[in-house]
């Protein structure tokens, strides 16, 4: 079980948040970001026992990801 206390979870909120708000500005579903966000950090939080360092990088791969793949996709 996760703590909510903790500062694992704090990186995952945040970072929730901040796809959330940046799907929104991209008009795409912010929900459906914000969603991705919450289980990569799930899955490196829980699975891969990974610390907050490797939440960050993995969020910051995340970012990158739909970057690149909106500027491959958009005509």
């Amino acid at each position: 079980m996760m703590p909510l206390y903790s500062f694992n979870f704090l990186v995952l909120v945040a970072f929730a948040i901040f796809f959330y708000r940046a799907g929104e500005f991209e008009n795409c579903p912010g929900v459906l970001w914000a969603a991705v966000s919450v289980v990569i950090s799930l899955l490196t939080w829980q699975w891969l026992r990974w610390g907050p360092l490797g939440m960050i990088l993995c969020q910051i791969g995340l970012f990158v990801g739909i970057g690149v793949f909106r500027v491959v996709r958009k005509p």
